[in-house]
């Protein structure tokens, strides 16, 4: 016998907020106890339409005391039911504990046992209506029992409680024992039945949380679905400006160049506007691609201790001619306590240069006038904090929103400037892959405070094989030149990748598909080869497998495969033994760490040993 709030009727299960962790059994307990609240009104009417009889055949008890405490109990009941019911109002949070409330449940109907309990007292002494008012107390407790079924913990705690006394005072005589065990059949009838009924609920009950859990998850994946809708729809137009407006400015420089129209040749002021115009989109594609990668979850990262110092240092170099132009003051401050300790940050190097050159670089972007200062110190054992503050125009609440939200810009302090809107939302995500942070503080008028906090493990050791993981390679390695073969059947893309390897002092070999490739590696002396993923006849893996196959030096040369962005690509090549991947389109610094890596002198006597 529980209790429902009359005002609201019947409380459906699909009405109760879902608790974050219930399991599917809860759910089913908990509709169970909606469907037993729901039942309350039929046993109010119920015990509205006996109490008459019950008040008719007490008045023959000669114990008065006991009618009038038969009444008490059950005020006392009803105040209960009502006072929880006001108490579940309040702190309606208790709906999705099932446990508490099948406790509470039990609890309330132990309290209608009670009752039937005290009507039993009444009718021992109740003289010659002793038999009715127990058949009285018998269907009060088959009512009990009936009401319950919803709940099976109710129904085998209540049940058998409230049937129990009336049962037990009718075998207590003889006169009224064959009275006790027709009652006693029939009590089994209605618990058996009622047992049934519970079955069929908890079937209802399974299929309603299974429906629930349907309707969820179509709606989430309908969430999820808009939310990709909006996102492209937002790339597609932030590409679409940037695109635009990037090799528009190319274009004219190159018609001037070409002589097309009568133009005269580009100025060296135009030229160098026009490889700024690409290099802004090369970083908008890049950004671009790494947030859809990184929000689909694809993106990978390396774990390499490194020095958070160095990065800052040369994210700083990096931006010093652009805060100059500006007359920007642009400052390094590295702890001491930070450079004489020992340990390192542990995370992927060249992502956290990509999270630090973005702070650094919309702080000197954004800031007209004044100072920008990046300071790294180490907070606790656990914790490295670089800070990036400028006397910028600042930013409000309401604008930090948007600032971290992709391809969203504040038009208040980005009006003219180029940009996708995706360096914080990109930086935020790539440090929380890490197991950091990106948070800010700043002021209208007075300026910004970006901190990126990184983990840092005291234990760990900065290797000396991975010193160019930590340093980007601006200028040709002159201590060797390489002999390199690429395989590569787009031709803009063999002369741009041959452009940089030839300014970093290599020389170049090239082979249109796998299988000039193989034939070339086979009779050349060749000391590093670089091939595109997709190469033309059987795919970039498949030709990394061929040349590994091979005899001799050209299955231990290095192998970079070039990939088009996608994590896949990149999986399957190193698993078919390429030593590294780089993506397009190549800088010369990438080119420069990449070739760096997999020449270093450790890797290549690991590869002989594994030869």
């Amino acid at each position: 016998m529980l209790w429902k709030d009359p005002d609201l009727g019947p409380v459906r299960p699909e009405a109760r907020p879902p608790a974050p962790s219930a399991r599917a059994g809860d759910a089913v307990v908990l509709a169970s106890l909606d469907a037993q609240a729901g039942l309350l009104p039929y046993a109010l009417a119920f015990f509205a339409v006996a109490l008459p009889f019950y008040a008719w055949a007490a008045s023959f008890a000669p114990d008065r005391a006991w009618m009038s405490l038969s009444f008490v109990v059950f005020a006392v009941n009803w105040a209960c039911f009502y006072a929880v019911i006001d108490w579940q109002k309040r702190h309606p949070e208790t709906r999705i504990d099932a446990r508490a409330r099948t406790r509470i449940h039990i609890l309330g109907g132990l309290l209608w046992a009670g009752a039937i309990a005290q009507i039993t007292g009444l009718g021992l002494g109740a003289g010659p209506e002793r038999e009715s008012i127990l058949l009285m107390a018998v269907g009060a407790g088959a009512t009990c029992v009936f009401f319950s079924a919803p709940s099976l913990p109710g129904l085998l705690i209540v049940g058998p409680a409230a049937c129990a006394p009336p049962l037990l005072a009718l075998y207590a005589e003889d006169a009224t024992r064959p009275t006790g065990r027709l009652m006693l059949a029939a009590i089994a009838l209605v618990m058996a039945l009622s047992l049934i009924l519970n079955r069929l609920f908890r079937s209802l009950f399974a299929l309603a949380s299974e429906r629930e859990g349907l309707i969820a998850g179509r709606d989430r994946s309908l969430g999820e679905a808009g939310a990709l809708a909006r996102s492209k729809s937002d790339l597609i137009a932030t590409l679409s400006d940037e695109i635009r407006n990037g090799l528009t400015g190319v274009a004219h420089v190159l018609a001037a160049a070409a002589g097309r129209g009568g133009r005269s040749a580009p100025s060296r002021d135009q030229l160098n506007a026009a490889l700024a115009s690409a290099e802004e989109l090369l970083g908008v594609l890049e950004a671009t691609l790494d947030t859809e990668t990184a929000s689909a979850g694809r993106l990978t990262l390396a774990r390499r201790p490194f020095d958070p110092g160095r990065l800052a240092r040369e994210a700083a170099q990096a931006h010093r001619a652009a805060a100059a132009a500006k007359g920007l003051e642009l400052s390094v401050h590295v702890d001491e306590s930070l450079i004489m300790a020992h340990g390192a940050v542990v995370g992927d190097a060249a992502r956290a240069r990509q999270i630090i050159a973005s702070l650094v670089g919309n702080a000197v972007k954004y800031t007209l006038r004044g100072r920008v200062e990046v300071r790294v110190e180490r907070l606790g054992e656990t914790l490295v904090r670089l800070e990036v503050a400028d006397t910028g125009p600042g930013l409000s609440a309401d604008e930090l929103e948007v600032a971290f939200q992709p391809f969203r810009r504040i038009e208040r302090t980005g009006a003219g400037i180029p940009g996708a809107g995706l360096g914080l939302s990109l930086a935020r995500q790539l440090a929380g892959l890490m197991g950091g942070s990106v948070s800010v503080e700043s002021a209208l008028g007075v300026g910004s405070c970006f901190r990126l906090d990184l983990p840092f493990d005291p234990a760990a050791r900065i290797e000396r094989a991975h010193a160019t993981d930590a340093a980007p390679v601006d200028a040709p390695d002159s201590a060797r030149s390489l002999k390199v073969l690429i395989a590569e059947d787009d031709p803009l893309a063999t002369a741009m990748l041959r452009a940089v390897l030839e300014q970093l002092g290599h020389h170049v070999l090239h082979a249109q598909d796998g299988r000039r490739a193989l034939d070339l590696a086979q009779v050349c002396d060749i000391d590093l080869i670089m091939l595109d993923s997709q190469l033309a006849p059987t795919g970039g893996a498949q030709t990394i497998r061929a040349l590994r196959a091979l005899t001799g030096s050209a299955s231990r040369a290095p192998i970079i495969a070039i990939i088009g962005g996608d994590p896949d690509e990149a999986q399957a090549c190193l698993q078919a033994g390429a030593d590294d991947v780089l993506r397009k389109p190549i800088s010369v610094a990438a080119a420069a760490r990449a070739l760096a890596s997999v020449t270093r002198d450790d890797r290549r006597e690991a590869r002989s040993l594994r030869a």
